[in-house]
């Protein structure tokens, strides 16, 4: 087959678009993960984590290509009928591990949140090292580009045209890494969007997992959720953040109204009693 034929091409594009859209909740993470180094080097730990990432996804790709029958061979079993009921490969316990992971980054990110001040403080303290950093940025980057890898054997079987897109995929990244970052550092109020974001993601990749390991809880199937659903939630996520931000806006200048005494500027009764 010809390197550079339409049908190689074509799949380029395809497998390019297809690490952009699926790269948006990887960057979110790194994005989110990396304000725990310091402050100096986080720019550096993104880049650095992106780039190691690409080296390794290009071999786990290649792996991947020769042992794809190992990952789904099945390794254990989970037999309690009418509780939990599954078959789980590597393919489906890396899945599995990578929700746990992001639900409990999420949960955490949003506990430091709303603790109060003296414990915000202290944790903000408590930064990981730059290679700490990296290395959990790497671990994520490989547990989302499982999938799409997967998905990029479905489309394509030329490796080189696959590692071209894994490549490109990255540089883009490595790009938008920083633009990501200090955008969510200016709205911090996107900040916890971005975290809400991120928890749909870590149940998205327990459903997958699920899925993948046939697991029944209580009787009933985990069923995957599909992309469509995944992107419909994070609208509706997106839709009732603008919302709230516009009434809350529309709230404090009602209050500011109120408090100088004038005319309500929605009403036409006259000065506020």
């Amino acid at each position: 087959m010809e390197l550079f034929s339409i049908e190689n091409l074509t799949a380029l594009v395809m497998l390019i678009a297809l690490q952009a859209v699926l790269g948006f909740d990887n960057l979110l993470y790194i994005s989110l993960e990396s304000k725990r180094a310091p402050k100096d080097k986080q720019s550096m730990v993104r880049k650095i984590g992106i780039a190691v990432a690409v080296v390794f996804r290009i071999g786990l790709l290649f792996g991947l290509i020769n042992l794809i029958q190992y990952v789904q061979k099945p390794m254990f079993s989970a037999q309690w009928p009418g509780v939990v009921e599954g078959n789980f490969n590597l393919h489906s316990i890396i899945v599995l591990f990578g929700g746990v992971f992001i639900l409990y980054t999420a949960v955490r990110e949003i506990w430091h949140m709303m603790s109060p001040l003296q414990d915000h403080l202290a944790s903000e303290q408590k930064s990981k090292s730059a290679l700490e950093t990296i290395s959990l940025i790497v671990m994520m980057n490989l547990i989302f580009s499982f999938d799409s890898i997967l998905s990029a054997m479905a489309l394509s079987d030329v490796f080189i045209v696959m590692a071209t897109a894994i490549v490109i995929g990255g540089i883009l990244m490595i790009w938008l890494a920083d633009s990501v970052s200090e955008f969510l550092q200016k709205n911090r109020m996107y900040e916890v969007l971005g975290l809400f974001v991120l928890f749909i993601v870590g149940i998205m990749l327990l459903t997958e997992g699920g899925e993948l390991a046939h697991l029944h809880i209580a009787g009933n199937p985990i069923e995957k959720m599909s992309k469509t659903t995944f992107y419909f939630v994070i609208a509706v996520l997106v839709l009732t953040d603008v919302v709230q931000g516009r009434y809350q806006k529309k709230l404090i200048a009602q209050e500011r109204w109120m408090l100088s005494g004038k005319v309500d500027p929605e009403s036409d009764k006259g000065p506020l009693h």
